[in-house]
């Protein structure tokens, strides 16, 4: 039997069933789990009557919400913007809707429900993500955006939790503030967080930023989806330098970045660079040895050009002339000494990009390291606020003249600073410089910012992937009057414009060229196929003959092509090419990861041509075929040619 693309989400709840299947295979029967059964087999030691526990009206659909699958798809928006950063005649900045570089950027912006986006990445992206930073709504009353389908009305939400009797008396006054405020909130951010868990690497941080509005339950939350082992820390940020003065209780100056890991590992975090960080190479306690220096490895304080000559010095013998060149041994050299290194070490340290110090004629060596852990000091939790040229993490007020700085106005009242997140980047990824940052709250695109902005300084090639619902621009915000539509445009105008400007910014750096300042455009949309695709057996004979096509007219080749790539679970930002074979377009995905064909009655030579390249999977359209033999006949041909090319149709 053929097999087809599923184009649905996994069910993670069945997944995890099949996982406990798997260790109690006597406690799930047709699906379900006897849990009375599994809590005898655990033991009440293990499963106990009480324990603490963290919950809210709606938490179990939320629970449930997160493994639910779901038919949707990301349809891609290649066109590059066509008209230069800036504005109009009229004013009105030039908004445009597509991708940045498709062809070469390895990043994603993806404009949709981020619930929806999440379970739609959790295949491409499982376990890759090594860092995930979001900016979600604090609840203070006025932000709540997301409307998720599970979440109860007043009237089921009142009757659930008691608020009136039978007679229909009120027992207590029930304020936006009392359960239901706080429940929709919990029950909005607890499946996207275990969702993103999942696409966290075992080595994977998230950092979630918040005020003390919700600190507490989110703390909670976290402790339950991650596990309160691995908690790693909570940083204090100085949001504001100018506090407001009418303040009742107290000026409020912070806020609050959680961070869990997905797996709690003794892996320190990086901040600022050991000042004056070198440590000596002599120990009197050590044997006497013998080490060569290589050239290039040592730096002189006492002399900039000259040679040093041979002999005894204080602490050491020289074995040989030195020739210096600007302040560095242009010629290797030996020392003898109670060195704490033999040959090997040394050798090992120069290779990772260690150098050594000799700042007198007394030769007391020293070894300093760059690019290593050792180089670089634990942070605080307090990310420190820029004070007059003391360059550290900015404020709400510096972040909006990193904004305006861009030419995009007020658009938002409390952006964050990109050196916040670039600071918590540099944490966990200074050395991961392939690392892949993830936002699904993007908001105004820091994010990315921050990311091409580290990338700038280091070389790196960090990717990001930002998520962003597009929310409407209410009329009569500053947003608006500029020509936004929605939050989307914003942020990926902002993107355009800041990695534009740290490649002028940065135009003196050895391979700025090659700074990836694009991103590919997916947006979320409904599935591509029909719903006779997905069930056939609820049509008649005579329904089948009359349905054109299982697949959504409106669909092109490359929405087909993304569907088919989600369903894999392929990531999103690899090349990919298209060429006509005996007359049929031909898609071919990150060189063979995927080759395509969604044009009906293929030839039997182009389908040759395909099978004969030996791709990894191959995908046809069922109507593809003239007829069942074909199909079969297919089959066939890549059974012969290429043996071990998973082959499916939609």
């Amino acid at each position: 039997m053929t097999e087809k693309m599923k184009f649905e989400t996994p069910n993670l709840t069945a997944e995890n069933v099949a996982k406990i299947a798997q260790i109690f295979p006597g406690v799930v029967t047709e699906g379900k789990v006897n849990f009375d059964l599994l809590r005898t087999m655990l033991g009440d030691e293990v499963y106990g009557d009480e324990a603490y526990e963290f919950t809210w009206v709606g938490k179990r659909d939320a629970i449930a919400e997160a493994g639910r699958s779901i038919r949707k798809t990301l349809r891609p928006v290649v066109e590059d913007e066509t008209t230069p950063t800036g504005a109009d005649s009229t004013g009105k900045p030039y908004c445009s809707s597509g991708s940045k570089n498709w062809d070469t950027t390895e990043n994603l912006y993806i404009e949709g429900d981020n619930l929806d986006v999440l379970k739609l990445l959790q295949e491409s992206y499982l376990g890759n993500v090594k860092m995930i930073y979001i900016d979600p709504p604090y609840n203070t009353g006025n932000d709540f955006i997301y409307r998720d389908d599970f979440k109860q009305n007043r009237d089921e939400y009142e009757d659930e939790v008691g608020v009136y009797d039978e007679d229909g008396n009120r027992l207590f006054k029930n304020t936006e503030t009392n359960g239901r405020f706080h429940s929709d909130w919990c029950s909005m951010m607890y499946p996207r967080l275990v969702l993103a868990r999942n696409l966290l690497h075992d080595e994977g941080v998230v950092f979630i930023s918040i005020d003390e509005n919700e600190v507490s339950a989110m703390q909670q939350i976290c402790n339950e989806v991650f596990g309160s082992a691995n908690y790693a820390a909570t940083f204090i940020w100085t949001k504001t330098s100018t506090p407001p003065a009418l303040a009742y209780k107290c000026r409020k100056t912070v806020e609050y970045v959680l961070a869990y890991e997905k797996r709690w590992t003794p892996q320190k975090y990086f901040g600022s660079m050991l000042d004056n960080g070198d440590a000596p190479l002599l120990n009197t306690g050590n044997p006497l040895k013998t080490l060569t220096f290589p050239k290039g490895s040592v730096r002189f304080n006492f002399i900039k050009n000259g040679t040093i000559t041979a002999g005894k010095k204080e602490k050491v013998t020289l074995e040989n002339d030195i020739l210096v060149e600007n302040g560095v041994n242009a010629t290797p050299f030996g020392l003898t000494g109670h060195f704490k290194w033999g040959q090997d070490t040394l050798e090992n340290e120069v290779s990772t990009g260690t150098y050594f110090l000799i700042k007198t004629d007394k030769f007391s060596i020293r070894f300093q390291r760059v690019g290593n852990n050792d180089a670089y000091k634990t942070p605080t939790n307090f990310m420190n606020i820029e004070l007059n040229t003391s360059v550290g993490v900015g404020t709400n007020e510096s972040a909006v003249k990193e904004i305006e700085s861009l030419q995009l106005g007020m658009c938002f009242s409390y952006p964050k600073p990109s050196t916040l997140i670039e600071a918590l980047c540099s944490m966990v990824c200074k050395f991961d410089t392939e690392a892949l940052v993830l936002d699904f709250f993007s908001g105004s695109a820091t994010t990315a910012h921050a990311v091409m902005q580290l990338n700038a300084e280091d070389g790196g090639n960090r990717k990001f992937i930002m998520v962003q619902l597009p929310e409407v621009c209410a009329e009569g915000t500053e947003a608006a009057k500029a020509g936004y539509k929605n939050i989307c445009e914003i942020g990926k105008e902002r993107i355009r414009r800041a990695g534009e400007k740290i490649k002028a910014e940065n135009a003196d750096k050895e391979g700025i060229e090659n700074l990836d300042i694009g991103f590919r455009v997916l947006k979320l949309d409904d599935t591509n196929m029909n719903d006779v695709y997905y069930a056939p057996d609820n049509y008649t004979q005579e329904l089948l003959f009359k349905t054109e096509d299982n697949i959504k007219s409106d669909r092109t080749d490359m929405d087909l092509l993304y569907g088919c790539l989600l369903d894999w679970g392929l990531p999103l930002s690899m090349p990919h090419t298209h060429e006509k074979i005996d007359g049929f377009t031909v898609h071919t995905y990150n060189n063979g990861d995927l080759i395509a064909c969604f044009e009906k009655n293929i030839s039997e030579k182009a389908i040759r041509e395909i099978a004969s390249r030996k791709p990894l999977r191959a995908v046809f359209r069922d109507e593809g075929f003239i007829s069942s033999p074909q199909k079969i006949n297919v089959f066939e041909i890549f059974k012969l040619l290429a043996p071990n090319t998973s082959v499916k149709v939609i």
